[in-house]
This record gives structure tokens, C-alpha cells and sequence, in this order.
């Protein structure tokens, strides 16, 4: 029962990467599934670096495993990543331990997947169930203590896994959990999680839909002997009217309290709803899980929950990849109020609001409600929304993915809407499955008749959630107040917009929203129209002083910083290039000068290497500054720098078939230049397509007459080791010896130790060598495969002495005609068929009298 497959790379080997392990994972999958009928986990390693995923994780979710025994444990930088992970998950306690309590089948879409826990959720599941055995015990005050997992790491998984192993834990009898927050929106969201993992808790989740008076009233819920999962929001730990003080549920000692982000809800004991629930549950005991605390400290939370039994902090979660940074962008509306109007406001006000009760009236007349009026006026609407399609515009051209719009009030979100559909009316559709851009928000029947087509049930934002959360879906933002800001998860969602005064706790959920890990996503963007900068220093000041490591977020300066950085090295590389006419000139000229940029970037010592790391980081960091204005000055020549990239990292073309070169060389000239045109670049470069073979005279002539002398270089060793793997497949000692021949030659090229002209001449002569070995087998009456053992048995230079080259082709023969007679579809895998074909070459070499000191490596050679 093969639970897991392991695919190892060399560490040395250039194209042997973990990306190429898990592209062969992929291929495994398709072409040999009965391997992973009983799979569990798939690990892929370089040598260097380890990953660990599960049968549907795609490659964004191949994550490491950096501790063995516990969280403390956790493997130093520069360590070696494949014996932490085997010895921290393939211990075996600890795998039979995981394959138990630690993966879950979700649906997504039609699609089921399978998620497995990360090390971080292992083992904080762990520590919190040794602390939950001991809090319920006789010497435990019902504290369990905090779990503080940052947002995106997956902490509701975490809730789940816990669940499992406390519910199944023998000391525990069959406890009661009641999962519990302050939002109705939080507790749907955790209870449709739980609810896709019931096969996990081995029992259905039931959600407390009212106070008391039906099954499923909280009361009901809770007035239980033992077991069960029950959710709800802490408001319904309320006294009924008739009563003084919330009466007694249930006694039991057994009963787990799991709060969810319910940081000040659970603080007031003496009237509030703390108070009530301790009432009703004298004996339980808590756990707390918050990805963002805000108390100094937090002591508050600490208070009631105990101290801290796992921390998984931001600079943890984006070293391991479990979530991407969040850039901060302030691109704020001003509000301009004109004199003339701030003169009549407050006589307006008293019009608008005559016939209210004074009381009333004094309600309204808040600095929210003000702020809220001038925010939402048309004038600053319309300006923000001309901005954020542009911004969003250019956020398109560079990363796909999707946006929330957050606004301050419902009425706001309708008008945002109103006037985004008004400059696209191709976006909208009153129907739930079309449109590309929805308003998610709650309301009733009593709500103004232009919001009616924006409120929908439960059901229907639930369909609208999965649009949103499909990357393929055309659904492409949302405007939201209040909803999808907790809790929500859309992987592809990218940028958020703000236009809503938000602080502390709740603006540090929102914006984590767009921190998940998606595909080649570099990070997530917050861009602010309201004026958060001071908020959100404040949040992550309470965030670092409670003990979080790693930046919230960074601003989006820093990363145009970056890119002006890596502008200047790329520049610095191109020192007495002129590339400034690039944008304006003809595509024949840009052609041109992207073939001498090629030239001169090969040119220099270890150009190639030291280009692509530079272009790697000027991408990432453009891909979040596309927007500033510094990224706008050196667009064009990011355009450059990109174009070049695409020329340099062309695939090697493959050797033998002359319509594949000229296909992959095409390849060479950037999308930008014109985007889907194909363009003849043996003919740009000033050469005759080849007829024949790559290898014949004429064509190499001409490579030799080209004037980009480094651009020959690398076109030659392209061809040539497109030759080699080739000739590999049919004779592996012919491979060998020209391989060598050819690294030798670019050793001493890289290392200045000879001219460009030369190696062209050396590299020229090896590809004449090369053409004269595919030659050699009709000189010598062999066939491909003849003439692959006779090489075998040709490096023997005592053979040939004793033998003669007659004999030798003779061998050649029976060994061709007897490997042909034994092979099977499978002998690469069966040792027997092995083992009977080395027999058979034994006998032939025994017949003819080949040298038997010599003959166990002639066998091997010939078997590979």
C-alpha cells in the first residue's frame, strides 16, 4: 500500500528543480494512477529543499516541514530541508498520527480536494490538546490557552483538526465542543468548514439558530449528556426576560469553549455576555484562535484564555509560503468642501430630518453619519471610481486575479455600483450566475427599491461566494460594507480597495483578505482612498508588542523602491548599450537591437545567470508597483529588459528536425515585439534556414560568418545539446564522449580562457565530429542499435587489439539481435528479465573471446 511517493532530484543538475519533481508527479498521476490508490502524501526534494503536498495540492500548495519533535524544534536557516521532513512527518508515531486526525476532503466547485495539515497545525493540535487534558482536569482553572495563527494560514482547518483529536482523546468521555464568535457572517463561514469535515469529526455539526424554543436552540443544543459539535455567536448567551441571570445548561466538566476571533465580547464579566456564558457553562473550559491580536500584550485575551500555546506569526507564514505579503498603496480621495455649502449643512440637516423626536434626531446627527454624507457624495464617487477602474486596469495588464471593494455604508455601495456599471455597462446582470462585478450585503423589505436587487439570502451569497472563489469565473469584483471581510477566503483575490474607516482588530482581518497564496501571485495590494496609514501603524504596533515577528504590511513605496534598484542593476549591465530608441523603432529595428542585447548580455562573465536573477526581482517587485509613478517612468524600458529575458531563456531547440529549430528560434523574440506574430529570426540574424541538418556544412559556415560572435556561441551550444540528448536515447558512449567534449570546450570558454572566435571554431569542428559519428554506422554495416554496442564494446582498447574490428561488428550483431528477442514492455522494472539479458550478453562475449576482465563492464554498458 504505497501511502506516499517521494520523487528526489540531483542537487547539481540544473534543470533538475522541485518544480520539474512536480511536474513529474503530475505526470506519474496521469500515467501510472494505480500507484496512488492509496496515496496520502507526495513529497518532492532537490537535495536541498523539501515540500510536502497532498494528491490534489497544486504546486502553490507543495509546503515544507521545518520541525521534527515539536514547534521549538524548529530546523535553523541553511539546514537541510529533506531530513527535517522525514524524520519531523515520517516518524512513525507521528504518521500514523497524522494519516489518522490530519486530512480532510473538501469540495471545492465539482472538484473534491484533499488537504492535509501543515506542520505548524499539527503541532499546535497537539499542544493544545495536552493543554486541554490538563485545563479540564482536577489542577486546571478551564484555561486552555490562546492559539495565535496569523490569517491565511489556515486557522479554521486548525479549529477542525483540534476537534478531531480532542473529541476522539479517551480522558476527554466524549466532550461537548461549542464553537463560538461574535458575527453571524464568522459563524456561518466556520460552520460550513466543519460541516465539509464531518466525516473527519465523525459527527454532523450542528449550528444554534435561536436563543431557545426549537431543536435548535442554543439551549437545546447545550442540555445534552455528552458529544456533539455545536455552533454559535456569544449574543445568544442572553437571559430571557423573565429571568435575573442566564441559568445553568450544563455542568460538565468535558465541555470545550472554542472562541474565534470574539476578542471583546469575551472580556466583560460582570453584565455581559462573558458573564452569561460562564453562567450557563460554570465548568468549561476555553481556547482561544485569533490571527490578529490587539491588545498590548494582549492581555485581555491572555486573561481569559491562558497564555499562548502556538504562535505562528506573519514572517514564519511568508517564509514558509503559507501566505504572501500585503503591499499598502494611499491613493486618498480628498474631501473638498466648499464654504458656501458648510454654511447651509446644518440648516439642510434640519430640513431632512423635521418630524424626527429630538432624541432621534441627535442620533443621527453623529460624525459617522456626517463623515458617511460627504464620503458618499456623488461628486467624490465619481472621482474614486475614475481612479480605481484605472488603477484596476493596470493591475490586469501585469497579474490576473480579482478585487473587493470595501465602502462605509450600504447606500454607498449601491452608488459605487451605480456609477462603475454606468462606465461599463457590459459589467452588470441581474442575474447571480452573470456580471462581472455584485454588491454582497445584507437587508430587508424595507430598504430603499434600488437595493432590493443587491440583498439576497443566505443561499444566494452563497453561490455568489463560490463565483467569486473560481479564478475562471468572470466574476471579477465585489462591493462589500461589512460581509466576506471575516473569515472569507478567495485565493485569487489580489487587491482591495478601501473607502471605509476601519482600525484595529477589524482592519486587520480585512485586509488579510488578500494575503492567500495563489499560483504565482507576489503579494496582495491595499489600496487606500480613506486615509489609513495612522490606523494601521496603530494595529501593527499592538501586533509587534504583542509579540508578532514580521511585517503587516509594507508599503508600496518600498517595492518601487526595489524596482528603481533593480532597474539601475539591469542599466548597469547594458553599460554602452543604447537600447533608447527600443519603444519608438519599426519591429525590424527593435529585432535588431534585441538580437545585439542578446549579444552583449552573453558577452558578459556569467551574464546570462546574473541577468535572470536581476529580471526575476524587477518582476516580482513591478508586479506590486505597476501603478507608481516611478513604475511608469521606466515602463519602457521594463518592456526592454522583459523582451531580452524572453530571447535569452528560449527553450534549446530539439536537434534533429529542422521545423522544430525553426519553430523553437522563432520563439526567441518576445510577445511584446507583436503580440501572436511569428517572425523568422534565422533570417533576422542574417542566416539561411537549414535544409537538411543543423549539423551540415553550409549552415555551419554561416553561424561562423555571424557578427554576434557571443549570440553563435550560445546558438551552437542550444543545437549541440539538443543533439546530445538525442543521441543519448540511441547510443549512450557516443553521448558520453561528445558531452565531455563539449563542456570542456564552454569551461574554458566562461572562464575567459579562450576567444569567442575560437570556441566558435572549436564548437564547429565537435558538431563536424558528431555529424562524422552518425556516419560511422553505414560505413561499418550497423544499424543504429548495432552500432550503439559496437561503441560499447569498442572502448575497450584490448578488445580491439584481440579481437579485430570484424569480430567486434559481429558481436555487435548478436547482441542487437538477442536484446531485441528478450526485452519487454516492462524489462526496465523487472530485475529477472534483467538478469537473464546480462546472462545472454555474458554468453555472446564468452563465445567470441572478449577480454573477461573486462566483460562485467561491457555487460553493464551494453544494459545501459
Amino acid at each position: 500500500l504505497p501511502i506516499a511517493v517521494i520523487e528526489l532530484k540531483n542537487p547539481t543538475d540544473p534543470d533538475a528543480t522541485l518544480r520539474s519533481a512536480y511536474n513529474q508527479l503530475q505526470t506519474y498521476k496521469n500515467q501510472i494512477s494505480s500507484l496512488f490508490t492509496f496515496n496520502e502524501l507526495l513529497v518532492i526534494a532537490d537535495g536541498v529543499e523539501a515540500r510536502v503536498g497532498s494528491l490534489t495540492s497544486g504546486w502553490d500548495w507543495f509546503m515544507p516541514w521545518l520541525v521534527v519533535e515539536d514547534e521549538k524544534d524548529l530546523r535553523p536557516p541553511l539546514e537541510l530541508e529533506l531530513p527535517t521532513l522525514v524524520n519531523g512527518l515520517f516518524e512513525k508515531t507521528r504518521l500514523l498520527s497524522f494519516l489518522r486526525d490530519f486530512i480532510v476532503y473538501h469540495q471545492n466547485g465539482d472538484d473534491l480536494v484533499k488537504i492535509i495539515a501543515g506542520y505548524h497545525q499539527y503541532h499546535a493540535t497537539l499542544e493544545a490538546v495536552d493543554a486541554t487534558v490538563y485545563a479540564s482536569g482536577e489542577q486546571g482553572d478551564g484555561r486552555i490557552g490562546v492559539i495565535w495563527h496569523t490569517q491565511g494560514s489556515g486557522k479554521s482547518l486548525t479549529m477542525v483538526f483540534y476537534a478531531r483529536v480532542i473529541a476522539l482523546h479517551k480522558s476527554m468521555k466524549n466532550p461537548t465542543i461549542v464553537v463560538l464568535t461574535d458575527r453571524q457572517d464568522l459563524d456561518n463561514q466556520l460552520f460550513a468548514t466543519f460541516s465539509d469535515s464531518k466525516d473527519l469529526l465523525r459527527q454532523t455539526p450542528k449550528q444554534a439558530t435561536e436563543r431557545h424554543g426549537s431543536p435548535t436552540g442554543l439551549r437545546e443544543l447545550l442540555t445534552r449528556d455528552s458529544g456533539g459539535v455545536v455552533f454559535t455567536t456569544i449574543q445568544k448567551f442572553m437571559p430571557s426576560k423573565d429571568e435575573n441571570r442566564m441559568p445553568e445548561l450544563c455542568a460538565r466538566k468535558n465541555l470545550i469553549i472554542i472562541a474565534d476571533e470574539a476578542h471583546r465580547s469575551q472580556y466583560d464579566f460582570i453584565d455581559g455576555f462573558a458573564r452569561h456564558l460562564r453562567d450557563a457553562l460554570p465548568n468549561a473550559s476555553f481556547i482561544g484562535f485569533t490571527g490578529t491580536p490587539i491588545e498590548v500584550d494582549d492581555r485581555n485575551t491572555q486573561a481569559v484564555f491562558g497564555d499562548y500555546v502556538s504562535v505562528y506569526d506573519m514572517k514564519r507564514a511568508q517564509a514558509d509560503g503559507a501566505v504572501v505579503p500585503i503591499h499598502f498603496e494611499s491613493r486618498i480621495a480628498l474631501l473638498n468642501l466648499d464654504d458656501d455649502a458648510m454654511a447651509t449643512i446644518d440648516e439642510e440637516f434640519e430640513e431632512v430630518t423635521e418630524g424626527e423626536d429630538t432624541p432621534d434626531k441627535e442620533k443621527l446627527k453623529t460624525k459617522w453619519a456626517t463623515l458617511e454624507a460627504l464620503v458618499g457624495s456623488d461628486d467624490r464617487i465619481a472621482n474614486v471610481v475614475d481612479d480605481l477602474l484605472s488603477h484596476w486596469d493596470s493591475r490586469l495588464e501585469i497579474i490576473d486575479g480579482k478585487a473587493m471593494i470595501v465602502c462605509m455604508s450600504r447606500r454607498i455601495c449601491v452608488d459605487m455600483y451605480k456609477a462603475i456599471c454606468a462606465r461599463n455597462p457590459d459589467w452588470h446582470s441581474d442575474d447571480d450566475d452573470q456580471g462581472r462585478i455584485k454588491v454582497v450585503m445584507t437587508g430587508s423589505a424595507s430598504d430603499p427599491e434600488d437595493w432590493q436587487g443587491h440583498i439576497r439570502n443566505k443561499e444566494r451569497r452563497n453561490r455568489l461566494a463560490n463565483r467569486f472563489r473560481d479564478p475562471k469565473d468572470d466574476m471579477q469584483i465585489v462591493i462589500v460594507r461589512d460581509m466576506w471581510l471575516t473569515g472569507f477566503s478567495a485565493s485569487s483575490l489580489n487587491t482591495m480597495y478601501v473607502d471605509k474607516p476601519m482600525r484595529g482588530h477589524g482592519l486587520m482581518q480585512a485586509i488579510a483578505r488578500v494575503n492567500r497564496v495563489f499560483k504565482d501571485k507576489p503579494g496582495g495590494l491595499i489600496v487606500d482612498y480613506i486615509g489609513l496609514a495612522d490606523p494601521l501603524r496603530k494595529a501593527v504596533l499592538t501586533y509587534t508588542e504583542s509579540g508578532g515577528k514580521g511585517e503587516i504590511v509594507l508599503d508600496i513605496s518600498k517595492a518601487a523602491a526595489v524596482l528603481v534598484e533593480k532597474h539601475g542593476v539591469i542599466s548597469t549591465m547594458f553599460h554602452g548599450f543604447d537600447w533608447s530608441d527600443y519603444s519608438g523603432s519599426d519591429r525590424t529595428a527593435r529585432l535588431q537591437c534585441l538580437l545585439n542585447a542578446q549579444n552583449h548580455i552573453l558577452g558578459l562573465e556569467d551574464g546570462k545567470n546574473r541577468y535572470n536573477e536581476a529580471i526575476y526581482l524587477l518582476n516580482k517587485s513591478y508586479a506590486i508597483a505597476k501603478t507608481t509613478d516611478e513604475a511608469e517612468d521606466l515602463r519602457d524600458d521594463i518592456v526592454f529588459f522583459r523582451d531580452v529575458h524572453g530571447r535569452l531563456n528560449t527553450r534549446s531547440a530539439a536537434a534533429r528536425d529542422p521545423g522544430e529549430i525553426d519553430s523553437a528560434i522563432r520563439q526567441l523574440v518576445s510577445d511584446a515585439i507583436q503580440p501572436g506574430e511569428v517572425i523568422d529570426v534565422f533570417e533576422a540574424a542574417g542566416l539561411k534556414r537549414p535544409d537538411i541538418s543543423i549539423l551540415d556544412d553550409e549552415f555551419l559556415a554561416e553561424i561562423q560568418r555571424m557578427p554576434h560572435r557571443n549570440l553563435a556561441v550560445e546558438l551552437l551550444e542550444k543545437l549541440l545539446k539538443g543533439e546530445l540528448r538525442q543521441r543519448r536515447k540511441i547510443n549512450l558512449v557516443q553521448e558520453k564522449i561528445f558531452s565531455d567534449m563539449l563542456n570542456n570546450v564552454l569551461i574554458r570558454y566562461r572562464n575567459r580562457g579562450m576567444d569567442t572566435l575560437q570556441v566558435i571554431e572549436d564548437l564547429i569542428e565537435l558538431a563536424k565530429k558528431m555529424r562524422e559519428a552518425s556516419a560511422r554506422g553505414d560505413d561499418l554495416g550497423l544499424d543504429f542499435a548495432e552500432l550503439a554496442f559496437y561503441d560499447a564494446l569498442e572502448t575497450n582498447d584490448s578488445a580491439v587489439a584481440v579481437l579485430g574490428d570484424e569480430i567486434l561488428r559481429t558481436i555487435a550483431r548478436d547482441i542487437a539481435k538477442i536484446i531485441r528477442s528478450s526485452t519487454t514492455i516492462d524489462w526496465t522494472m523487472r530485475e529477472e528479465v534483467q538478469a537473464q539479458m546480462r546472462v545472454l550478453v555474458k554468453r555472446i562475449l564468452k563465445k567470441y573471446g572478449y577480454p573477461p576482465d573486462n566483460a562485467k563492464k561491457a555487460t553493464d554498458t551494453v544494459l545501459k
